[in-house]
């Protein structure tokens, strides 16, 4: 058994009190249940769902509204030719191994983590993983049957369907939000009037048909992302670093992984900047934003990192990528990545779509520039090329734009199907002129922080799971920050009776007035409902009592999740003050 494997056995329990926490008070379950559930399908009941909707809405308040960037809403399914273009047909795959016995099937660098030292086998080829299952001995998680010897194969992770009927087009469902909103540029540049930078983002449903979904909602086969794509000029953007340069970070750059004994260390996002430990200073803007925000909606800090991808995980495209990973149950996954995906995206699409994926650089003054043109005699094209005469055209055209010297002779060669041809360059009509021009069209390059909304949602309630004892009585509770929790206050009456239900009933109207998330409860003695609410994450609950109605000013207990404690407050002051409290301008010690 490996040192991950010990390390999972010990923490366990916190994982499988919470998934069952989740179930029974309305967080998270696997959907279908009455049909035998699915694999990689969860549905969030109305805790979940309120948690998730909240974390989102901080999300889109940090990341579309407080950076001035646009929000689009996509199609969850797109034409075949999309993805054809974003290299997603060919190459989005995992690595998978089938059991020769039972015949279930694995994702093999899963296989390979769980039960040897290497901790990003995803990075590895192949051949390479089909040798350390072999020395390891390694054998199928289902049955116990040894895998050594047995092929794996890439398997692509694209769930299909087909557009409309009889002889419909082939489509898929989207594997990441991201190409909504790349497919879209040439619109979505307009509204931006056509100036750099600018960012779009969306917040939407994903698929990826999963070998081996786990874990409950970390790895599922449909899931929610929260993405922004910033397009920039990357010869002329900057960002300003001045307002995230002091924020602390735990790094885990490639560098380190690569030592035996290498260690993540904290250092602060200007330092990373300075001695290029974060070479992009985009993606170090995005990780300097998305540090304090992750601490604001309940990850702990103790528990957080970021992780620069390895050579081998590193998508070809992408010239710098760090993950956002959160620890959980000894192990550490992956919550956001961070990336500076190039131009790779916009050219594909303008070189599949024939659509301009360009925004045009104005130059502060025109410039005056030598341009090489052609203008071919038709006459000799014509019968020379048949059809193929306009081809040639944008042959010797592009050859002129890039090689000027291949004119210098008396004939010019090109390559046509295959062959190579050549003309006299006298039939070429090629010739150099000076131009004056205002501009040019660029294609821009996009910066990319994609956040997985279920993960982040498991790692807030992991990180929020406490146990701990109240007068003698086992407790646990969610200690989610105030901002996220489902519902932020509950309302009790005592007892049962008519004067405390119709004062409560008040307070529940005024509270929900004032834009607060309320619950009322009045089902049981007061200290099991104040356990139900603090197992959900409730931060308040206020209880109305006789004084309420029997003092001239009319008060209640108000009691504070974390510690218990308990005050008394002005009922025509609850609002005010509890809002102030959700907003952060008042801690609930300093009434």
């Amino acid at each position: 058994m490996s040192e991950q494997q010990h390390a999972d056995d010990d923490t366990d329990s916190t994982s499988e009190k919470l998934v069952e926490l989740a179930k029974r008070r309305g967080y998270f379950f696997q959907s279908s249940g009455a049909y035998g559930g699915v694999g990689g399908f969860y549905t969030f009941g109305p805790q979940g769902a309120a948690l998730k909707g909240n974390v989102e809405d901080a999300w889109r308040d940090r990341f579309a509204v407080a950076e001035g960037n646009m929000e689009i809403d996509a199609p969850t399914i797109m034409p075949e030719p999309v993805f054809e273009a974003s290299g997603h047909l060919d190459g989005f795959d995992d690595m998978l191994v089938e059991c020769p016995e039972c015949g279930e099937s694995h994702r093999a660098d899963h296989i390979v983590e769980d039960n040897t030292m290497y901790e990003d086998a995803e990075s590895l080829e192949i051949p390479e993983v089909e040798e350390v299952i072999a020395e390891y001995e390694l054998v199928c998680p289902s049955c116990g049957a040894g895998l050594a010897g047995q092929a794996v194969e890439d398997f692509n992770l694209m769930f299909a369907t087909n557009i409309g009927p009889g002889d419909s087009d082939p489509g898929y469902l989207r594997p990441e939000t991201a190409q909504g909103i790349f497919v879209e540029f040439p619109r979505l540049k307009e509204y931006a009037r056509n100036q750099l930078p600018f960012g779009v983002t969306q917040i939407g449903r994903a698929y990826r048909n999963e070998i081996s979904p786990r874990r409950s909602i970390i790895r599922t086969r449909e899931f929610t992302q929260a993405e922004l794509e910033y397009f920039i000029d990357p010869e002329v953007d900057e960002p300003d670093l001045s307002s995230v340069e002091d924020v602390e970070v735990t790094l885990y750059p490639a560098s380190e992984q690569n030592e035996e004994d290498g260690e993540a260390f904290e250092t602060t996002i200007g330092e990373a900047v300075d001695e290029n430990i974060i070479t992009d200073p985009w993606v170090a803007y995005f990780l300097g934003v998305a540090k304090p925000w992750y601490e604001a909606v309940g990850v702990d800090m103790d528990r957080f990192r970021y992780r620069q991808h390895l050579a081998g995980e590193r998508a070809h495209y992408a010239s710098d990528c760090w993950d956002a990973e959160s620890e959980i149950d000894g192990n550490w996954i992956e919550m956001a990545g961070f990336a500076h995906r190039g131009n790779y995206d916009l050219s594909k699409h303008a070189e599949h779509s024939g659509d301009r994926f360009t925004i045009f650089r104005q130059y502060d003054e025109p410039q005056t520039i030598e341009r090489a043109t052609v203008d071919p005699d038709m006459s000799y094209l014509g019968p020379e090329f048949g059809g193929d005469a306009q081809v040639v055209v944008g042959k010797l055209e592009d050859l002129a734009a890039r090689d000027r010297e291949a004119f210098e002779g008396e004939t010019v060669e090109f390559e046509l199907e295959g062959e190579t041809h050549e003309i006299p360059v006298e039939k070429t009509g090629f010739s150099v002129g000076e131009e004056t021009i205002s501009g040019e069209h660029i294609t821009p390059h996009v910066v990319e922080p994609s956040f997985g909304v279920d993960r982040l949602v498991y790692t807030v309630l992991h990180h929020a799971y406490r146990e701990d004892e109240v007068d003698g009585e086992d407790r646990t509770f969610l200690e989610l920050e105030p901002e996220v929790a489902p519902t932020f206050v509950g309302v009790f009456p005592l007892q049962s009776d008519d004067d405390l239900e119709a004062q409560a009933d008040e307070i529940v109207e005024d509270l929900r007035e004032a834009g607060l998330s309320v619950t009322y409860d009045d089902s049981g003695n007061i200290g099991r409902r104040y356990r139900r609410q603090d197992e959900v994450g409730t931060p308040f609950c206020v209880t109305v009592d006789y004084e309420t109605i029997e003092e001239d000013e009319t008060t209640v207990t108000v009691r504070e999740r974390d510690t218990t404690d308990q005050k008394r407050l002005p009922v025509d002051e609850l609002a005010e003050t509890l809002s102030a409290i959700r907003a952060g301008d008042l801690e609930f010690e300093e009434l």
